[in-house]
């Protein structure tokens, strides 16, 4: 199909796996996600596609497979040469067949075509819209800036931890433990992913014991340490809990939002004036086989839009599968401009210590992320104010280019880390 100039369109990428070529596989996907079908309809007149059909605009062949990906009762019904055609794919999109709703946006772009017989790899790669069409979107209302803003911290990164144990603490109890934390002078704590309103510690009374504690220290540092609770549920009870988070001087709220879904977050986001920590557990599910799934580059891009704030990217040597090189590339793609929305605050986590901080400046050039460390900062030998020290001297000796044993020789916080954490 040649291009419409007149028509405005977005571009989605893909690696596609097929059992055909990949030009015909391309020309299915394009026409199941538009306007068309397995099979020529009366309504498809050529006006309708020249408005309304997906086309395909790049074609880049990959090595092909000997055997698929994915199974097909569909492929295997059919005969085939035994190769399994492999290629990225660009497809654009009629912007006129979507308008600003990010439901149909990813039910177009990340819809039926997994579902594909001839189909046997799909992953969606990137995403591009163009900023008069992202601008129909909320994006993020606070992003780095206003973040900073908040937390009172600038020039460095935002460091902090994850209340630990992750569930089982009393509301008494989880205030005790953030005012150690808060004594430590840490810059953010956040709720684990499974605590949000359990019956032994309900959300309104986790807010009552902590809020004056954050209270009590902002007198204290002159800045009030962001508290990310978390806020998970319907969306009533989020805009509820967002408003009473406001109420009592929070400056954060909270979601996991694979769970609360896009249409849960855009709502919020919409309403809220806090910024939206995204918290992404489930996202191994979406992206863990290379085969499946999203990338995290059109993952991030997507969450932009709805308006999350921060966003998770895993961290540099963690407890998790993911590969440095794939959490430093997702680092990035949080703090890219993109479409005229301000980027993303990345947050990077799970199995952290200050020693993984002289790597991630090297890799990134910025501090504008939240580096958080749980059992690096609360498991610190020396207690919890010698694991936030040993976190900054970290990122002191980092943004110095001071190598670790060097500063720690005159920095025991983050010698002693150093020792109980890497047996240096």
């Amino acid at each position: 199909m040649a291009k419409n100039l007149t028509r405005a369109e977005f571009t989605a990428r893909y690696f596609v796996e097929s059992s055909v070529s990949s030009e015909k596989v391309a020309q299915v996907i394009a026409g199941e996600q538009s306007s068309g079908t397995f099979l020529a309809l009366p309504g498809e007149t050529d006006e309708l596609k020249e408005r309304s059909r997906a086309r395909v605009t790049r074609i880049e062949p990959l090595a092909p497979a000997l055997q698929p990906t994915l199974p097909s009762a569909y492929v295997d019904r059919q005969p085939h040469g035994g190769v399994f055609h492999r290629a990225e794919i660009d497809i654009a999109f009629p912007v006129a067949n979507v308008g600003a709703n990010l439901s149909s946006l990813l039910a177009t772009v990340a819809g039926n075509l997994y579902e594909l017989g001839e189909v046997t790899g799909l992953r969606l790669l990137d995403l591009d819209l163009t900023p008069e069409y992202a601008d129909q979107f909320a994006g993020p209302a606070f992003g780095v800036p206003g973040t900073r803003r908040l937390a009172g911290v600038h020039g460095r990164p935002l460091i902090g931890t994850i209340i630990k144990p992750s569930i089982g603490l009393t509301p008494g109890q989880t205030a005790e433990l953030v005012d150690t934390l808060c004594a430590a002078d840490i810059d953010f704590v956040k709720d684990d992913e499974l605590i949000a309103d359990p019956p032994y510690a309900p959300f309104d009374e986790r807010l009552r014991a902590v809020m004056p504690v954050l209270q009590r220290h902002a007198d204290r540092l002159g800045r009030m340490p962001m508290y990310a609770i978390n806020i998970s549920g319907s969306i009533d009870e989020m805009l509820r809990r967002h408003d009473a988070v406001m109420a009592a001087g929070g400056t954060c709220v909270m979601v996991s939002v694979n769970w609360v879904g896009f249409a849960g977050v855009e709502h919020l986001r919409r309403h809220a004036q806090l910024p939206i920590h995204g918290h992404r557990n489930g996202w191994g599910a979406l992206t863990r086989h290379p085969g499946l799934g999203f990338s995290f580059q059109a993952y991030q891009k997507l969450w932009r839009l709805a308006g999350v704030d921060h966003l998770h990217v895993n961290g540099l040597r963690s407890k998790f599968w993911e590969p440095d090189a794939s959490v430093i590339a997702s680092a990035r793609a949080c703090l890219s401009p993109w479409a005229g929305h301000q980027p993303l605050m990345p947050v990077s986590s799970s199995g952290q210590w200050a020693g993984q901080a002289p790597d991630l400046y090297a890799a990134l050039g910025s501090v504008d992320l939240m580096h958080l460390a749980g059992g690096g900062i609360i498991g610190h030998p020396d207690g919890i104010a010698a694991g936030m020290a040993s976190m900054r001297e970290g990122w002191e000796a980092a943004v110095a280019g001071i190598g670790l044993d060097t500063y720690a020789q005159t920095h025991p916080a983050l010698q002693r880390a150093m020792v109980h954490f890497s047996g240096r």
